[in-house]
């Protein structure tokens, strides 16, 4: 065998590789597929200092392969970027759903997290029969919803949602740092990096910043 067939060779099993996987991630698709359509839901930023909470609902098609597909915590920004641009052209339908750090503070963030959740299904173009959720119960819908430990790695739909939701609000946070470049949002996110924990003691909370989540932080300065 030559090295060109074995590097052909090599790449023909790494795609069957990839296919296997995928079609691991499959199962509650096709468990729950005569039950109409469904619908992977996840969110991203429950955890930062900063900025909103942000969740993606997407629809696929039926027996929809997006090679290389999987939570977005697991891929390179550049992967997450070329998979968006994908999942938008080839879904159904996707609707994502933003919640403010202001209204965070408010209701909390296990409540916007639902809200965020409930605005990405309600801005669908058509309506799912069925929510596959990453991990949780959503309260005020109607449809069938089956919450998956770890959704984001074991459901294609939850993953697609997963990269939307996580691109969307790493461009929105990389937006927002032109406004307010002392805190480096464009890298951490909203996150605690060291340059972000140190811009806050040095500068205090921005408008962007949670108040309930920093008052230890800053002390009298959050509030």
């Amino acid at each position: 065998m030559t090295k060109k067939e074995e590097r052909e060779l090599k790449k023909q099993q790494k795609l069957e590789a990839e296919l296997l996987r995928l079609e691991g991630m499959t199962v509650y698709e096709k468990e729950y597929a005569a039950h109409g359509l469904i619908c992977g839901i996840d969110e991203v930023g429950r955890g930062p200092l900063a900025g909103p909470v942000v969740a993606g609902a997407v629809i696929l098609p039926p027996d929809c392969r997006i090679l290389y597909l999987n939570d977005s915590k697991k891929l390179t920004e550049r992967r997450r970027e070329l998979l968006y641009d994908e999942i938008m052209e080839k879904a159904v339908a996707v609707g994502i759903g933003v919640v403010s750090q202001e209204m965070i503070d408010e209701i909390n963030i296990l409540q916007a997290t639902y809200e965020a959740m409930r605005q990405a299904v309600g801005k669908l173009s058509v309506r799912p029969d069925v929510l596959l959720n990453d991990a949780v119960t959503i309260p005020g819908l109607l449809q069938e919803q089956i919450p998956i430990i770890k959704g984001d790695a074991k459901s294609l739909s939850i993953a697609a949602a997963s990269v939307v939701a996580k691109v969307t609000r790493d461009r929105m946070m990389e937006a927002l740092d032109e406004k307010y470049p002392a805190y480096h949002f464009a890298s951490n996110k909203g996150y605690g990096s060291a340059a972000h924990m140190a811009a806050l003691r040095e500068y205090g909370p921005c408008p962007l910043h949670r108040r309930t989540f920093i008052r230890n932080i800053c002390g009298e300065q959050s509030s």
